[in-house]
């Protein structure tokens, strides 16, 4: 398997989270949903749209899982699993402190934006993936609410 695109296409913005869709070259399809766009600010905002490297990594929270580097004055962004990406200042619930989750749906928990049945997905993801290296891109198309 060559190194295949994967692109996502953020087609929602709210305090609750930012939403997207993830595709692979046609041959994968999941959602993605991260923080609120807070200025590129570390632990608050989502990735600013671009193109990064990701590879695999161990962290000692979530175990191997891929890494989205070179981010501009950020670190350590992981694609993990979670539900919530609310802007906790506002509120709002969070599993995330910038980092990209991945789910097989989006809907609501607990009257809260989610994503869902993420843990899954990530495997899927993984498993589709090979493990490998690839290069992610992150567009927007969006509504803000």
């Amino acid at each position: 398997m060559s190194k295949p695109e994967v692109k996502i296409l953020r087609m929602r913005r709210s305090d609750q989270g930012t939403e997207g869709n993830v595709i692979i070259d046609g041959e994968f399809f999941c959602y993605s949903f991260e923080l609120p766009w807070r200025e590129n600010l570390s632990s608050i905002s989502c990735v600013p749209p671009g193109k990064y490297k990701c590879e695999m990594r161990k962290s000692p929270k979530f175990g191997w899982r891929y890494w989205v580097k070179d981010v501009p004055n950020r670190s350590f962004i992981l694609i993990h699993a979670g539900n919530w990406a609310g802007d906790v200042n506002l509120g709002f619930k969070s599993h995330v402190n910038g980092c990209i989750m991945f789910g097989k749906q989006m809907g609501f928990l607990q009257g809260q934006r989610a994503i869902l049945n993420s843990q899954i997905m990530i495997k899927i993801f993984m498993n589709f993936m090979q493990e490998k290296p690839f290069k992610l891109e992150i567009l927007e198309d969006f509504k803000e609410e």
